[in-house]
């Protein structure tokens, strides 16, 4: 028999997990991840909860739960990745980082390597098609998550699987409030992966602090404000800008100068592309890409449409067929099948321009 672990957050959605693998007659071992903050008493962390949480499913159904501690890799590998992304003004994703470098990384080297396969709580499904495994998307478009593991390694989708990845949300609630689950009200965690409360901006100031500079308009070179940092902005940001004489929208970030160019209106034109380049394409599965596919360049519902040109190994030009907003370097571009149900992967968005603006 294949040797199971869960991964246990604390959430509704592993503790449905346990709950899937239990019906099935398996006794998986289970596994909390603790992350915590390095200061502790300066941070709002839930995980005292989480663990709670966790102990009283693994209880429930009879099962071990032991506590893996990935403090240090986290902080040294996914905080490191994020503070030289938003240092170079990139906008870097850490909880799909996360994925990799942690869940499906870390784990794997401390405890994994014993299992034959490991469970999220995920909504994402896996599927052999030709004879290979594939990550396909949830039924549930508003919470699929196949563009958070977009970058995980092929060896990790091989013992990974997604035992909730079938259902709608409505339907794992449903399920936990049936069997009484302990958490089965709780509210679905927000924000980066393993740290809670935290905001996003206070984790990169406790690594980066401040640095200002001049806001200034594209169109007509005026200085309107002053940003704390460039990276607390990233392109096309609308929200929480904190200048008069909006809406303001996030167009360009001179790293060099320390300059933030925004545009004036609620649609500007800047704010869009149809096409942009990846690079560094991490493939899941096959080892090339269609000509024509669906995409995403954040956690939405929505696939937009494309074609794919290749420009090198490993990189493409993605031609849009709708114009996007907001396409920042260093996001990641998770592209799929036309019927977007098979992930192919993701690549790194590169700026198509300097980030050097010189306005006459």
């Amino acid at each position: 028999m294949e040797r199971i672990a869960v991964l246990l957050s604390g959430g509704v959605d592993s503790a449905v997990v346990v709950h899937q693998l239990a019906e099935q007659g398996l006794k998986p071992d289970c596994f909390y991840i603790k992350i915590g903050p390095e200061e502790q008493e300066e941070w709002d962390c839930s995980s005292e909860e989480d663990l709670e949480m966790a102990t009283a499913v693994a209880r429930r159904y009879g099962c071990r739960l032991e506590v893996v501690d990935c403090h240090r890799e986290y902080w040294d590998e996914v905080t490191r990745y994020t503070m030289e992304k938003v240092k170079q003004g990139f906008t870097p994703n850490p909880d799909v980082m996360c994925n990799r470098l942690i869940k499906f990384g870390a784990f794997d080297r401390k405890m994994g390597h014993d299992y034959d396969l490991i469970a999220t709580g995920h909504y994402a499904r896996t599927e052999i098609i030709d004879g290979e495994k594939w990550l396909t998307t949830s039924p549930d478009p508003i919470k699929d998550q196949t563009d958070f593991l977009a970058q995980i390694y092929d060896w990790q989708l091989k013992k990974a699987i997604f035992p909730i990845g079938h259902m709608m949300k409505d339907e794992v609630r449903q399920i936990a409030e049936r069997e009484h689950l302990v958490n089965a009200k709780r509210k679905d965690s927000q924000g980066i992966c393993f740290l809670g409360k935290i905001n996003y901006n206070d984790y990169i100031r406790r690594y980066l602090g401040e640095q200002p500079g001049d806001v200034i308009e594209l169109e007509t070179g005026k200085r309107i404000g002053e940003h704390r940092g460039l990276w607390f902005h990233t392109i096309g940001q609308r929200k929480g800008m904190g200048f008069g004489g909006g809406p303001w929208f996030v167009v360009r970030k001179d790293v060099e100068a320390n300059i933030l160019y925004v545009s004036h209106g609620y649609d500007p034109d800047t704010a869009y592309k149809t096409d942009f380049p990846v690079r560094d394409f991490h493939f899941l599965t096959a080892r090339e890409l269609p000509q024509e596919v669906t995409f995403k360049i954040r956690h939405t519902p929505e696939y937009h449409r494309a074609t794919v040109e290749k420009t090198a190994e490993g990189q493409y030009t993605i031609h849009s067929f709708d114009r996007i907003h907001g396409v920042a370097p260093g996001q990641f571009c998770v592209v799929y099948d036309a019927d977007h149900h098979k992930c192919y992967g993701s690549g790194e968005i590169v700026t198509s321009s300097p980030l050097h603006l010189s306005l006459s």
